[in-house]
């Protein structure tokens, strides 16, 4: 079987250390009863020992030749592949009514990690927990706490759903070919249904979106026109603040304070 040649524009860098591909199983601890889904399973780093320790797995996978290398190595009663693009696939309906929920996992690749983890965060209750590799300056502002420079919308909407914890940094040599950064892996767990207070979470996303968008400007600038600086006040948010010194509760209060 002919190499694989790494596809710039699917992003592709694959994992190669076995020493970090041994870790994040570790991290993983999957049961072969788990309701597993792979994003991108590119050479097989994870997807073989996901494999040994599964009944089954589930992939997804947008790269023709990389399908065709899986369809030849496994059985269909062992892997399940989707082909198609992550950010348009439906993660629901591979939950099922057994309400186990998902555990999706993957290396997420560095030009589309941002619109698939919001994409991924629409499916928060068919999952179970989520474990991804990604650029360790976007996890890093996955996890940011208020007030830091990290701090922004991405933080907002996803600690709103999940509780996030990084777990393992990895350098740019774990990877074939060598990404120009390093990398991190981040567990997403997603937060119970009562502990999303936002009653309109539309709304919620629009006034997060717009207070970052001008995130240097006072929220009595950045909102002007959607909030008054009364209305701030009376909430207890001081009109000259910014948008990251906001706290995510901040910002429900506000949305929910919302006509």
């Amino acid at each position: 079987m002919r190499p694989h040649v790494a596809r710039k524009r699917f992003g592709q860098h694959f994992l190669v250390d076995r020493q970090v591909i041994a870790e994040i199983v570790e991290l993983l601890a999957v049961q072969p009863g788990d309701q597993v889904v792979e994003i991108g399973p590119g050479l097989g780093a994870l997807t073989r020992p996901l494999v040994q320790r599964l009944d089954h797995l589930q992939v997804v996978e947008i790269d023709r030749d990389i399908i065709a290398r899986l369809r030849r190595e496994y059985s269909p009663a062992k892997l399940t592949i989707h082909a198609g693009d992550a950010l348009l696939f439906d993660f629901g309906h591979l939950a099922g009514d057994s309400g186990a929920g998902l555990r999706i996992v993957g290396n997420l690749p560095y030009n589309i990690s941002t619109p698939l983890l919001f994409h991924l965060a629409s499916f928060g209750n068919s999952v179970c927990d989520m474990h991804f590799m990604l650029q360790k300056e976007v996890v890093e502002r996955m996890v940011a706490a208020p007030g830091s420079g990290e701090f922004g919308r991405l933080s907002v909407m996803l600690q709103y759903r999940f509780v996030m914890e990084r777990l393992l940094n990895v350098p740019p040599e774990a990877f074939d070919p060598p990404p120009k950064v390093d990398s991190a892996v981040v567990r997403l767990i997603p937060r119970l249904a009562a502990d999303l207070s936002a009653r309109d979470e539309r709304q919620f996303a629009a006034l997060v979106s717009t207070a970052f968008a001008q995130r240097r400007k006072m929220l009595r600038n950045s909102l002007k026109g959607l909030v008054e600086d009364s209305q701030l006040e009376g909430l207890g948010l001081a009109p000259s603040c910014r948008a990251e010194e906001l706290s995510v509760d901040d910002y429900v209060l506000l949305a929910n304070s919302l006509k």
